[in-house]
């Protein structure tokens, strides 16, 4: 597949790690200083359908902010491997890997800014962390917690219909070998929800898709999408539980595009309002689902100031 320049460059400012037990290459981005202590390290979570080029427009902006930011691109996204059928892409597995991967690279702990299923991937880390279960080697932790438009409260997402259909096990197959650019452009732009200034653009849904098609990547989005399941499977037993524990001793921040019609500003209400009443609740004024691709420069205003 030839590569957009902008894919391409990407692709230039990263490394590829290797991820037991399947061997898988998974890529990843150090920008900054590698050498950079934990507290001056932001560690950035990407979504689904997504990899760590969603965060391009901000990595600039973040780098006055930080010293060292580190992007990964999960397993079955991006520029990294897709694993065949056999692996379950669930979210345990995605937290493994990231923590191998940082490993790999020397990370010993950070900020965490994360956003649509990275969400949830932060929150496995910090179940782990509130039960002391974090590798002996993250020495400097985890510092703060930032999360972006993602369906943490299920009860408050509105899926889309293709969301559904991924998920149905009868469709969910076909579904993805059936699925072309024009079924993703639509699905995209009614889940950002954004108009206007905040809008996607062409180029914006063009390079998500360009993204999403590596490996043909896109025809396993019916695996990916499982990630919700866990979601439902561990939400209130084991995420939100944990959740609420982390934010006493950990800054948390919800910052939210409040016309996302998938993960609402109803959901982020309730995280800080029910379960983290000590964190901090950044409303982002018509900024949608894709915040930090249709409305970078606000998205910086909003993450900024709670590390000032």
């Amino acid at each position: 597949m030839r590569l957009s320049p902008e894919l391409e460059h990407w692709n230039k400012l990263g490394q590829y790690f290797q991820v037991a037990p399947l061997a898988c290459n998974v890529f990843a981005i150090d920008l900054g200083d590698c050498h950079a202590s934990s507290k001056d390290t932001c560690l950035l979570i990407h979504g689904f359908p997504e990899s760590s080029f969603s965060f391009h427009k901000v990595v600039h902006g973040l780098l006055g902010q930080f010293k060292r930011l580190v992007l990964i691109d999960l397993p079955g996204y991006g520029f990294s491997d897709k694993p065949e059928d056999d692996h379950s892409y669930s979210l345990v597995a995605q937290a493994d890997a990231m923590l191998s991967v940082w490993h790999q690279m020397g990370v010993q702990g950070g900020h965490i800014i994360c956003h649509d299923m990275g969400t949830s991937v932060a929150t496995e880390l910090l179940a782990r962390s509130v039960n002391k279960l974090l590798p002996h080697w993250i020495q400097g932790g985890i510092n703060s917690v930032t999360f972006t438009n993602g369906s943490m409260v299920l009860r408050f997402a509105k899926l889309r219909l293709m969301q559904k259909l991924l998920l149905n096990k009868t469709l969910g197959p076909t579904i993805s070998s059936l699925a072309g650019s024009a079924a993703f452009k639509r699905t995209v732009l009614s889940a950002h929800g954004a108009s206007g200034e905040h809008a996607l653009d062409e180029q914006d849904v063009r390079l998500l898709w360009e993204s999403c098609c590596l490996q043909r990547g896109e025809k396993k989005n019916h695996h990916l999408i499982r990630y919700l399941n866990d979601r439902r499977r561990f939400e209130s037993t084991r995420w939100l539980p944990s959740l609420k524990i982390a934010s006493r001793i950990i800054p948390t921040h919800f910052c939210w595009g409040d016309a996302d019609q998938v993960a609402t500003i109803e959901m982020a209400r309730h995280l800080q309002e029910e379960i983290c009443p000590d964190s901090l609740l950044t409303e982002m004024k018509g900024a949608g689902h894709f915040c930090q691709l249709g409305s970078p420069e606000l998205w910086l205003d909003s993450v900024g100031p709670f590390y000032d």
